[in-house]
């Protein structure tokens, strides 16, 4: 496909080896990196999209799967800004496949966080009536990032956040030992509480959560 091509030359050419260290370093060294940092991948990222539109529009789900198949980091965040855009409006009912398999595979917070928010749950506007059977199966997983996808997906919805849906699923997870599912917990309930800081105060105190969820849950309100 040209426009991985010339993504992959655009990205080798502006290889920088000191801050791929630094980057790989921050995220644990789970991931190689060109050492490109956002703003300039982005924008070399957005002239080849420019160049290359009609391309990327026809076969967006499986430019995706290429980049996403990739070694470095900076393709995997550039596949989840093409379904975020490409997708938006246009999602197909199977699609859902694709993004558990991006959640699942290459995983590490800063990708699931946003496809959680961005991706799942636009899917799942589209598509409510698969809410139910996704989310159970995304929560009863033996993987975390499914776990934690399923506490994040509302994260975006505010009025329309499905309050019996968030609740469940914290409670679902709630004697989690796991760093990464207290904190999404405590986040999913924080982001709900700037729309209605009263039940996720009467939730949180009627409920025996995790000290991290509740003082991430809590943070923003000034409890009774």
């Amino acid at each position: 496909m040209n426009f991985i091509l010339a993504l992959e030359n655009a990205f080798t050419a502006n290889n920088n080896s000191e801050n791929a260290f630094a980057m790989a370093k921050y995220m644990k060294n789970n991931f190689s990196f060109f050492g490109i940092k956002t703003e300039e991948r982005r924008l070399i990222f957005k002239g080849i999209w420019k160049e290359n539109k009609q391309e990327i529009r026809a076969n967006a789900r499986a430019i995706v799967l290429d980049l996403y198949s990739k070694r470095e980091r900076e393709f995997h965040y550039c596949a989840i800004e093409i379904l975020i855009k490409e997708l938006k409006g246009n999602y197909k009912k199977e699609d859902i496949q694709l993004i558990e398999k991006l959640i699942g595979n290459n995983s590490w917070w800063d990708s699931v966080d946003t496809i959680a928010k961005y991706i799942l749950g636009a899917y799942l506007l589209e598509f409510p009536l698969e809410t139910k059977n996704v989310i159970e199966r995304f929560s009863k997983s033996e993987n975390i990032w499914l776990n934690r996808s399923a506490i994040l997906f509302q994260l975006n919805y505010k009025q329309k956040t499905n309050s019996d849906f968030l609740f469940s699923e914290c409670l679902k997870q709630a004697h989690s030992k796991e760093f990464f599912i207290q904190k999404a917990i405590g986040w999913a309930l924080r982001e709900y509480a700037k729309t209605n800081p009263e039940a996720v105060q009467n939730f949180v105190l009627n409920n025996n959560l995790k000290p991290l969820s509740t003082k991430e849950a809590l943070k923003n309100i000034c409890c009774l």
